[in-house]
């Protein structure tokens, strides 16, 4: 498990955030967000007051990477990028959470190191990380104005033979009693346009391979684009299937055999396939998965009980 509980003696009276900055070597800000998360402990209890003096035996729980010896796809000073397999997350979301790619980015770059955008779980392929914190502002910031450009790849349900663009704002819901979509298109929502591309049909399957191009950067954007125009993405446990499906998935009580024949696919049918920015050079760099291949994880049309006629 990546976090970790270890021991310390506090050899003199001190402030507890200047006892981290000095002795573990941390940031004023890493030191006050490592004890406002509670992870300082006296006697067992959590103690978030940074300037409280300290003195004796103390507990810090703290981040330690275990790699499972993931190595980069592509890596310069600054920054790495690597291959995500989908069901991995980015970033641990619990304390118990035993494996994510942040293990790997730490493992080989240490403690400064970070992912510099998000990526579902669900979704497979290119993962950006930076190796130091000045990397990590400037890379987070091109993300954030949309300077680096990215390309999706998914198999979609139904048959798809023309580009198209959907253009339609997305707001996240705050009402899932009807439904356990996230995100919905509705006026009120954010401004949000993705370019589609249909690449390959599949008659058996009844699926599309096609690429997609997002312009904006809205949770869940080319998944629900791809279910409001009624070819959802294949494997999407909570876009495209019913309801009863989606609840037990998000309550962890969807076998791997009801996944399959509920959505599709054993998994979520979407895979970050390129980034191409400008970074003290220009890159274009493309994920080396065979993601037409990944067409083994689709359910057959015959087999698949649950499907788009049906929403």
């Amino acid at each position: 498990m990546p976090f970790v509980k270890k021991s310390f003696v506090v050899a003199e009276n001190i402030k507890a955030f200047l006892y981290l900055i000095r002795e573990h070597k941390l940031s004023q800000g890493e030191a006050q967000s490592l004890m406002a998360r509670g992870r300082m402990l006296i006697d067992g209890e959590s103690m978030r007051d940074s300037s409280r003096v300290i003195c004796g035996e103390i507990e810090l729980v703290y981040f330690e990477p275990k790699s499972r010896g993931v190595s980069p796809l592509f890596k310069s000073k600054d920054f790495m990028l690597f291959e995500k397999e989908s069901g991995i997350l980015v970033h641990p979301n619990t304390m118990a959470t035993e494996y994510s790619m942040l293990d790997e980015i730490r493992h080989i770059s240490g403690r400064h190191a970070n992912a510099v955008h998000r990526i579902d779980m669900e979704t497979s392929g290119l993962l950006m990380a930076s190796k130091h914190k000045g990397a990590e502002s400037s890379l987070k910031m091109l993300f954030e104005k949309r300077v680096i450009k990215k390309s999706y790849l998914a198999w979609v349900d139904g048959k798809v033979t023309k580009e198209f663009e959907v253009d339609e704002p997305l707001k996240v819901r705050n009402d899932y009693s009807q439904s356990k979509h996230k995100v919905e298109v509705n006026p009120k929502g954010k401004a949000s346009l993705t370019h589609f591309k249909p690449l390959k049909y599949n008659k058996d399957l009844d699926a599309t391979l096609i690429a997609c191009y997002p312009h904006t950067g809205r949770t869940h954007q080319i998944r629900v684009h791809l279910f409001h125009v009624k070819h959802p993405i294949l494997g999407d446990p909570i876009y495209g299937t019913n309801f009863d499906a989606s609840n037990n998935y998000l309550e962890g009580e969807l076998s791997k055999e009801e996944r399959y024949i509920f959505t599709g696919a054993s998994r979520l049918m979407l895979h970050a396939q390129s980034l191409r920015f400008h970074y003290k050079s220009d890159f274009y760099i493309e994920s080396k998965i065979d993601f037409d291949a990944m067409k083994c994880e689709i359910c057959g049309k015959n087999e698949r009980v649950f499907n788009q006629s049906e929403v």
